[in-house]
């Protein structure tokens, strides 16, 4: 007989090339988790929130610790049972035996098998595990809710904190006992207690007895698991209109799972049995009833009853189920009694011109001027440079203006935007060390604009600018300390700059075509030593952080520049609303960010799709996380300093169980409510994609009724966005998006600032519903909803939309419509609560076919109770639609040109100017006028072709003829 035959061996040269390629592959994957975890601290030293970092370092440490500790200990111990118990005399099947050669290189190498298994699997556990670090941490700091769940009594705490945890450790068994058994399974039969000869094989009483206890365990687990199975029924979807247990759950699917987990203990007593029993036949016997009874008892028997007693009659069957889910969601999404308020509108369709001049709170503040579209206009028209940039969609803020009235801005910064450097521009020197930083805050009130646009007429529809910015050393009609912008939305994450240098160094940064600036903010990360800038070298891959003379003792580092990233990182916690937007409170630049806290376990609340909720036609915001939710808080404002980078979190939902158990594990991180300054509070908004959710439940949960809800009846729906579809007759492409609005409504004694929205019935057009979100610090984060009456029907958005674009004014009007040299664009359409009825307003820009064109207000339509009015500007389409001196509380929408735009005299004046030349026009006037309208023209020219220095010199043209045009007529011409 032959021996044998081993594993074939590696010369030493392989063994140690092997060895080091592996050493060097560890030690490259752990420098980098290294120097990423190191530039992490050094970040989180620099924002003052290191503990954040060191609490979750620790946390997730722990947490792969214990699984490395518990999988690897367990898988140890088993497949040291299973070599220590291996029988003496190993049958050999003949000269070939294939598992010859692998016993011997076990038998010999039984310590490097036997410990680096154990450790590899249990590495692999603990890098699995140590993302579940959350769970571990709310379990520990959990508190309660105050509110038990209607089937087992329990705190909803329980669901929402404990039991996602005992379900991990659960898991966690499981998966330690299924490697283990694999692990003993393999190494029984290689060593040969089991034999696979003959028809039934032969098993060793060692392997029996540890295989059986393991498959015993294995089941007495999985007792467990159907014990809190009946937990988790209070989240089922069998019923695909509301989560929650069904009447099939409780009746059939709860009872069985009791009688599952009796039949798995039994099971697993039977399994355990094998100890003092040979007889494998009885754990047999025990698993095929297992196995009959979750088909049977888990599966038949709740099909037959949904299908043959709650199927037929539903209605009543799943009255309670509804009843309850009803409650959990309305208070889970805060659209419950205690802070929805419903109002019966009359949605009168005739109002008289009087009773529309008489408001007060909502005409005069309409908005005119739509955030997605005017990027563009603010871009070309209040910047120089392109190292400057705007977001895509601009934000909607309020302010008092100099006599204390509150009214409407759109609002941005000039952020820096070094991607819209020239290719001779683009050299790491002055993408990361001179174009550092943007410059100014950006404002135009949002229901004017500098003056009419006409037929005939290049000029007018534009906003009136009011900025902020070093030019003015911030002193605009907004006023800011700082208006230099360090952190903004145009980061990226690969985005840095680099500030300062050696003492007395000359300022390098640009700041204006005549200065340099030196930064001497708070925020950075100092690189002055030779090891922090080969930290950061190796981290971003950049070699100029060692070699550049850039970098001097006293350069800081900015990094991490988005402010939503910034606190995205300082609370990991939180889940961010997709639409930051810049405010000046006490006259800083702040960021302010939305965090939302957010569950998807709430027993009985509906759960709901979190990015498709929030979903709609907006442009230029961050999307949420397709991720299933059925509880959300607006719990946590943030401010991001646009200067120094510095974060604060407020609380502003100090009554929210999961902020107060996230502030258990993050003590001092959220400041209270109590630290909010009034300035700030004045400048919060209720957030968009938190309102979207809301109004998303109150389509279905606006019904107290379970029989309402079953029907779906009486049920509404988010209508399409009508503007969206390219013109009339086109497909729409998403949801309406809410609005920001200054407006009076209902019982309101001022105009306040609000989150509206109109919904339609389902799958019908008509209005059924408009609902409004408070911004007020009063009453933030109340909502309002005006119920229609079903008895008539009130056009919704799409279907004033097609009135709209099919009356013949506009129809007709190939200025706008039908010229090929422009674009007509719809903008956002309001719905508006006046005097008992419903007005909607909407804006039409036109922007030119050519390059670097950008949008100008044009038209507005107004629709009120089946009339259209189209005009040049609000007041005119308001007494087209009501009749004359209606539109007289409007704004006009005109006011002087501010320098960014010429002053244009009207048609009217310049009509006047003609007929007084008929009579007695001096030479001087005449040439002035005509000095005007030729500067005006090479204006136009100017800005068409963007070339700035024609635009500045055609300005100074403008200015010296108009100072000539007063001259002459000062002297009496």
């Amino acid at each position: 007989m032959r021996p044998p035959v081993g594993m074939p061996k590696l010369s030493r040269r392989s063994r140690i090339l092997l060895i080091l390629g592996g050493v060097v592959l560890v030690a490259l994957i752990a420098g980098s988790r290294a120097l990423g975890t190191y530039v992490d601290w050094l970040w989180f030293g620099e924002v003052g929130y290191r503990q954040v970092y060191r609490t979750q370092l620790l946390s997730r440490l722990a947490m792969g610790g214990i699984a490395f500790v518990f999988v690897a200990g367990v898988l140890l111990g088993n497949l040291w049972l299973a070599y220590r118990n291996r029988p003496v005399f190993v049958p050999v099947t003949g000269p070939d035996d294939p598992l010859a050669g692998y016993r011997t290189l076990l038998t010999e190498r039984s310590r490097l098998f036997g410990l680096g298994i154990p450790i590899a699997v249990g590495l692999i556990a603990a890098l699995a595990a140590q993302g579940q670090w959350q769970v571990l941490q709310l379990f520990l700091n959990s508190v309660p809710f105050g509110k038990t769940d209607p089937e087992f009594g329990h705190d909803i705490s329980f669901y929402v904190f404990q039991l996602p945890f005992w379900r991990m450790v659960l898991s966690w068994a499981f998966v330690a006992v299924v490697v283990s058994f694999i692990g003993s399974l393999i190494t029984h039969y290689i060593f040969g207690g089991i034999q696979l000869r003959g028809r039934s094989g032969q098993l060793s009483m060692p392997a029996r007895v540890q295989l059986a206890v393991l498959a015993g365990v294995f089941v007495l687990l999985k007792a467990v698991d159907y014990f809190f199975d009946r937990y988790d029924l209070l989240l089922s979807d069998r019923n695909n209109l509301f989560t929650g247990a069904s009447y099939t759950d409780l009746n059939a699917v709860l009872p069985a799972k009791l009688i599952l987990m009796c039949i798995a203990v039994f099971c697993a007593l039977a399994f355990f049995a094998v100890i003092f029993l040979k007889n494998l036949q009885i754990p047999a016997l025990a698993a095929v009833l297992l196995l009959l009874s979750s088909v049977v008892v888990g599966a038949v028997w709740p099909a037959l009853l949904e299908q043959f007693s709650v199927r037929p009659n539903a209605n009543q069957r799943e009255a309670e189920s509804i009843s309850r889910n009803l409650a959990a969601t309305k208070d889970a999404f805060k659209v419950g009694d205690d802070n929805v308020t419903f109002k019966d509108y009359p949605g009168r369709t005739q109002l008289q011109p009087s009773e529309v001049a008489a408001n007060e709170g909502t005409i005069p503040n309409i908005r005119l001027l739509d955030p997605n579209i005017l990027s563009a206009t603010f871009t070309q028209l209040t910047q120089q440079y392109n190292f400057y940039g705007f977001t895509d969609k601009l934000d909607v803020d309020r302010y008092r203006d100099e006599n204390g009235k509150l009214q409407d801005y759109l609002v941005a910064l000039r952020e820096i935007n070094t991607d819209g450097l020239a290719a001779n521009q683009q050299n790491w020197i002055n993408q990361h060390t001179v174009y550092t930083h943007g410059n100014g805050f950006v404002a135009a009130p949002a229901g004017k604009v500098d003056s009419t646009f006409e037929e005939g007429r290049s000029q007018g529809g534009y906003p009136i600018f009011q900025i902020s910015d070093v030019a003015n050393d911030g002193q605009g009609a907004i006023p800011v300390e700082q208006p230099r912008v360090y952190y903004g939305e145009l980061s990226g994450r690969g985005d840095y700059a680099i500030v300062g240098g050696d003492p007395g160094e000359a300022p390098r940064e640009y700041d204006t075509d005549t200065k340099q600036f030196t930064y001497d903010g708070e925020g950075g990360v100092p690189i002055g030593n030779l090891f922090k800038r080969a930290v950061f070298g190796a981290y971003y891959g950049e070699r100029n952080f060692l070699f550049s003379g850039a970098i001097g003792s006293e350069s800081k580092l900015l990094y991490e520049r988005n402010p939503r990233d910034r606190v995205q990182k300082v609370a990991p916690w939180l889940k961010l609303d997709g639409d930051p937007y810049p405010a000046v409170v006490d006259g800083r630049i702040k960021w302010i960010v939305d965090g939302y806290t957010t569950l998807n376990n709430y027993p009985y609340s509906q759960r709901t799709e979190f990015g498709e909720a929030t979903n709609d036609t907006n442009t230029g915001v961050e999307r949420q996380p397709n991720q299933q939710i059925n509880y959300i808080r607006n719990s946590v404002k943030a401010t991001v300093d646009a200067y120094d980078g510095t974060v604060n979190l407020y609380e502003t939902d100090p009554k929210d169980p999961v902020l107060n158990a996230w502030e258990g594990v993050f003590p001092g991180v959220v400041k209270p409510a109590s630290e909010i300054s009034p300035e700030l509070r004045q400048h919060f908004r209720y957030p968009e994609d938190i309102f979207k959710v809301q109004r998303e439940m109150l389509t279905s949960y606006h019904v107290d009724n379970p029989q309402d809800f079953f029907s779906t009846q009486t049920f509404w729906q988010v209508p399409d966005d009508p503007t969206a579809r390219g013109g009339s007759g086109g497909t729409s492409q998403g949801p309406l998006p809410p609005y920001y609005v200054l407006a009076q409504t209902g019982d309101q004694q001022e105009p306040t600032f609000q989150l509206t929205s109109a919904l339609t019935a389902l799958r019908r057009q008509n209005l059924s519903a408009w609902v409004s979100a408070s911004s007020d610090p009063e009453n933030y984060g109340k909502l309002t909803v005006l119920r229609l009456p079903t008895q008539t029907q009130t056009p919704g958005p799409n279907q004033v939309q097609n009135q709209m674009e099919s009356t013949p004014e506009v129809t007709e009007n190939r200025t706008l419509f039908n010229n090929p040299n422009v674009t007509a664009m719809f903008g956002n359409l309001l719905t508006l609560p006046v005097e008992g009825g419903l007005l909607y307003v909407e804006p039409i820009y036109i922007q030119r076919n050519e390059e670097e064109s950008y949008p100008q207000l044009a038209r507005v339509l107004v629709s009120f109770g089946g009339k259209v009015g189209f005009h040049e500007t609000l007041q005119g389409a308001l007494d087209q639609v009501f009749g004359s001196g209606a539109g007289q509380a409007a704004d006009t929408g005109e006011e002087p040109q501010q320098p960014q735009q010429p002053q244009q005299p009207p048609e009217q004046e310049q009509g006047q100017g003609q007929q007084q030349g008929q009579q007695d026009v001096s030479p001087q006037t005449s040439q002035a006028v005509s000095d005007i309208q030729g500067a005006l023209e090479r204006l136009r020219q100017a800005q068409q072709s963007g070339d700035y220095n024609q635009i500045g010199q055609a300005y100074q043209e403008l200015g010296d003829a108009i100072t000539r045009f007063e001259q002459s007529q000062g002297s009496g011409g």
